[in-house]
């Protein structure tokens, strides 16, 4: 088994590298305190091909393989966690569920402007009695001729206030349980009756806003809908187990980027007249975190290459997206440490990567989900 990168994936994994050094890192700070949408980022991600990643060219994509898209999403994430997500929300839902099951005058019309970073996406599924368990969604598409009227609300929606384009889950047969559900395209500018009520003040993953959004009355045209009315319970699943290969990335990125700094602090920190790194406690530290990174990217490109292989990957995916989370946890939090007291303090970026890591534990599939996952599927 060859575990090398290609000749292109490693250019793009140095052209995002590149971008990142340049244009995100000397941000990071700067987007995490104010939390505020970065969309010139965003649009010059677009003239690079990175917000289109995995898809074909033919509708605007840069046409990579599901690797080169981890790749790109671990060095993004490494600058900064909440332009990660956003990236990771945009592509792997919105843009998956429109490339997936859009038909292709939904393509032409909707994903290639995500594709070429013109618009932004967003998956607005979960709701606040409906996060885990996606059949208990109130919100309801009422067939009106050529229209749907859609009522309801969405909470916890990545990019959901700053979306051009927002795929909206809602019951089309309300008694049908998860059979019942149908997916649709909303265009936030344009559809009456779109409202965002709110966005939330959260621990980390500034940047990326998530946002609670109302729909009163909303009217989409018919020929909005992706797929077969039904559909979009299956949808969903199919589209989170390929995000869960993302999220693995986003939290291999952050993990990364912790590692450096508490490598390069603990060189650079004297005590007891010697660098902290002399001592074998702090090498102990960092050996453990370097392989427990090295565990984590391997479960992630494995997920990533039954993927692209065509092969059943929601264990895989699952697996990646679980170890790699909690590992980036841990890490983040050795890193601040070994920073000591000033691991604590917002002067070093350590303590953004820990507030960052937390999030990928809990979103596109807790913890505790996919470990029942995992074990149904060994069980199976």
């Amino acid at each position: 088994m060859d575990l090398s990168l290609t000749s292109e994936q490693r250019q793009i994994r140095d052209m995002v590298a590149e971008f990142v050094d340049e244009e995100v890192v000397p941000r990071a700070a700067e987007i995490d305190a104010a939390d505020e949408f970065p969309r010139d980022l965003i649009e010059q991600m677009g003239d690079l091909g990175l917000m289109g990643m995995p898809f074909p060219e033919e509708y605007g994509g840069a046409g990579l393989d599901y690797h080169s898209y981890a790749i790109g999403i671990e060095e993004i994430s490494r600058g900064s966690g909440g332009l990660g997500t956003a990236v990771a929300a945009h592509t792997s839902l919105a843009g998956n569920m429109l490339h997936e099951f859009g038909d292709e005058a939904q393509k032409e019309t909707y994903l290639r402007p995500l594709n070429e970073g013109r618009d932004v996406g967003a998956f607005a599924l979960s709701e606040p009695q409906a996060g885990s368990d996606v059949p208990a969604m109130t919100t309801t598409a009422e067939r009106d001729g050529d229209e749907y009227v859609v009522d309801g609300g969405k909470l916890w929606i990545s990019n959901g206030s700053v979306a051009d384009t927002v795929v909206v889950f809602a019951k089309t047969d309300p008694e049908a349980g998860g059979r019942g559900i149908s997916s649709f395209v909303v265009r936030p500018e344009e559809d009456d009756g779109f409202v965002v009520e709110n966005t939330e003040d959260k621990l980390g993953d500034k940047g990326c806003p998530t946002a609670e959004l109302r729909f009163d009355d909303l009217r989409i045209p018919a020929d909005r809908r992706l797929g077969a009315e039904g559909d979009g319970f299956v949808q969903s699943l199919k589209t989170l187990n390929g995000g869960r290969i993302s999220i693995a990335a986003r939290s291999v990125g952050i993990a990364r980027a912790a590692l450096d700094a508490a490598t390069e602090y603990a060189q650079d920190r004297e005590q007891f007249e010697q660098p902290i790194a002399e001592f074998q406690t702090i090498q102990h530290k960092l050996a453990d975190m370097d392989t427990k990174l090295q565990a984590a990217k391997l479960l992630m490109h494995e997920a990533a290459d039954r993927k692209m292989r065509g092969d059943d990957y929601i264990k895989a995916a699952a697996q990646a997206k679980l170890y790699a989370s909690e590992i980036s946890t841990e890490v983040a939090n050795e890193a601040i440490q070994i920073h000591g007291g000033y691991g604590y303090t917002k002067d070093f970026p350590v303590e953004r990567y820990y507030r960052d890591a937390k999030l990928n534990e809990i979103y596109e599939g807790t913890s505790e989900v996919l470990r029942n996952t995992i074990a149904d599927r060994l069980l199976d």
